[in-house]
């Protein structure tokens, strides 16, 4: 493996950081918090830690509303706090990614501030403004993915600015190559200071489309998001240059959100000839418990179906093998808890996380663990009015009170299964009160569960999926299979079962769980029964093929 490849074989760790760990009281996660628990994570044996945004902004979406790329937010700490953070997480061996939020902006950005006096000025084309319609109305039909138009007046200019989230979030004009500039300067700047790579936000929505074209009307819509919003003609272009301008200067790691990709477009992203990205997260496998062209969009549910899962995620496994890298996740800031969300976060809730867990780092790719989901956190069912997220509050807004495509009953259901604060409460560090997060009022609700899920319980039984996770990162790091082997679904069309083989000229083994609530029989697998060289990992006790799998059993045995 060559030097510059040694995320391969890494973990990755995501903290959030206003969640994580209050180091002074204040209620609101911060830097020195994830100094002190960096012996944790040690322990646990992740190599990456990936970093929300930290950077200075007015929250108003939780730090992806940016308003100086080289200041910390003084909520988190200073800039002598983020360098003692990279330091010493050198010291343990763990490297530092931090998040790259530049398909927009916050509107407090002195560049949009300055851009939305004139038209003539320094920063007047910094961002994609376009004059109304001779009706005054949005220059198209282009929806936000928070709802409502996707564009926004501003009197003093006199046009609409573009934006896909809030309207605090203007996009960047990326056709700018001072714009273009300004970014790979403030990239520098960071990785000058000893960070080790980037997580790129929505970066494939870099390129718009630069006919702005309306998207054809369907009935009871007014705005719509899709292909236009993302995979534009010059983003590979763009990230190219960023490659040859910056990434290829560090030996570092990176990893593009890119919503809407198939694998035949991430294989654009991730080929290493085409010297772009190292890998991209897929919403492909999120979303397959959405109902398709609702004009409720996520919260529109249908029932988690295990074939459609294989599905997808075979599919990114086969069709990027030898030709670019996957991101593995289940669980980040933007999703639910996975034990939640399609598993039993209850009587199976141990047996559960780690048979999630079994499927996921069994894979080929790097995989990623959220805060928390290492103790089997889970959602919570909060009042609508406690929730924090602008995306429940506005979808609130549209869907339920303006429009009345959904009932309020099926809107907090829907929100209760997957709204990103589901992923956002704070970590649950003890049985103390608030959890140990923190000493005073915390930004947002404890979960409920804390005196049962918590990190100091999870560290005193061996059995716990603390230790499960660690012996898996353990497996990535010494295994060179689950580097380097290929990959094969078996039982394509079972319903509770997923089970796959991955091989190399060398060894092949058996990756196994059963996703459901009932004794299974193991007989499709029995044919490999007299191959079974070694059990792996296993999460109940078993010594072969021969007994049916118990309910969200899961194992990885060496069959040849």
């Amino acid at each position: 493996m060559k030097k510059t490849d040694w995320w391969k074989n890494a973990v990755v760790y995501q903290i959030y950081p206003r969640s994580f760990k209050d180091s002074n009281g204040d209620g609101f996660g911060d830097l020195r918090g994830v100094i002190e628990k960096l012996d944790y994570l040690r322990e646990l044996g992740i190599d990456v830690i990936w970093l929300s945004p930290v950077f200075d902004s007015p929250q108003d979406d939780n730090g992806y509303d940016i308003s100086d790329y080289r200041k910390i937010y003084a909520g988190f700490g200073s800039n002598e706090d983020m360098e003692e953070l990279i330091q010493k997480a050198h010291d343990r061996e763990i490297k530092i990614v931090l998040d790259l939020v530049v398909n927009h902006t916050s509107n407090e950005h002195a560049w949009f501030v300055e851009s939305q006096k004139s038209r003539d000025g320094q920063y007047s084309d910094y961002y994609i403004w376009k004059d109304p319609k001779p009706d005054g109305s949005e220059p198209n039909n282009w929806g936000s993915c928070f709802c409502g138009s996707a564009w926004e007046f501003c009197e003093e200019r006199g046009q609409y600015y573009l934006h896909f989230y809030s309207k605090k979030q203007p996009d960047l004009n990326w056709e700018n190559p001072k714009v273009r500039q300004e970014i790979y300067d403030l990239m520098k700047f960071w990785m000058e200071k000893g960070a080790d790579g980037w997580r790129m936000d929505v970066i494939a929505s870099i390129s718009k489309n630069q006919n702005f074209p309306d998207y054809l009307e369907r009935e009871g819509q007014k705005y719509y998001t899709g292909k236009y919003h993302s995979n534009g003609p010059r983003l590979h272009e763009f990230l190219h240059e960023m490659n040859q301008e910056v990434l290829s200067k560090y030996d570092c790691m990176t990893v593009g959100e890119a919503p809407g990709s198939t694998p035949e477009t991430a294989r654009l992203f991730t080929d290493p000839k085409r010297e772009e990205l190292n890998m991209i997260f897929t919403f492909e496998h999120m979303n397959i418990d959405r109902v398709p062209g609702s004009v409720n969009r996520k919260w529109a549910l249908k029932p988690f179906d295990l074939r459609e899962l294989k599905k997808v995620m075979s599919s990114w496994q086969n069709q990027l093998y030898n030709k670019g890298w996957n991101a593995l996740y289940f669980e980040n800031h933007d999703q639910p808890r996975v034990i939640s969300r399609w598993g039993n976060d209850q009587e199976y809730r141990e047996a559960c996380a780690k048979a999630f867990a079994t499927v996921l780092h069994g894979m080929q790719g790097t995989p990623y663990i959220y805060q928390g989901e290492e103790i089997g956190m889970t959602n919570v069912a909060f009042d609508l009015e406690e929730y924090e997220d602008i995306e429940v509050r506005n979808a609130y807004q549209e869907l339920v009170v303006k429009n009345k495509t959904i009932s309020e009953e099926d809107f907090l259901k829907a929100v209760w299964n997957k709204s990103r604060d589901n992923g956002r409460t704070p970590m649950q560090w003890d049985d103390s009160e608030n959890a140990g997060f923190t000493t005073g009022k915390p930004w947002f609700k404890v979960s409920e569960r804390y005196p049962e899920i918590n990190v100091e319980k999870a560290l005193e039984d061996r059995n716990s999926i603390f230790y499960y996770y660690k012996k898996l990162i353990g497996l990535r790091h010494t295994e060179s299979l689950l580097t380097d082997g290929d990959y094969q679904l078996i039982m394509e069309e079972d319903a509770q079962i997923f089970a796959y083989l991955r091989t190399t000229d060398q060894e092949s083994w058996l990756v196994a769980a059963n996703l459901s609530e009932q004794h299974r029989s193991t007989e499709e697998l029995r044919k490999f029964a007299g191959n079974v060289k070694e059990i792996k990992i296993c999460n109940y006790e078993r010594s072969s093929l021969e007994e049916d799998m118990r309910p969200y059993e899961a194992f990885m045995m060496r069959i040849r």
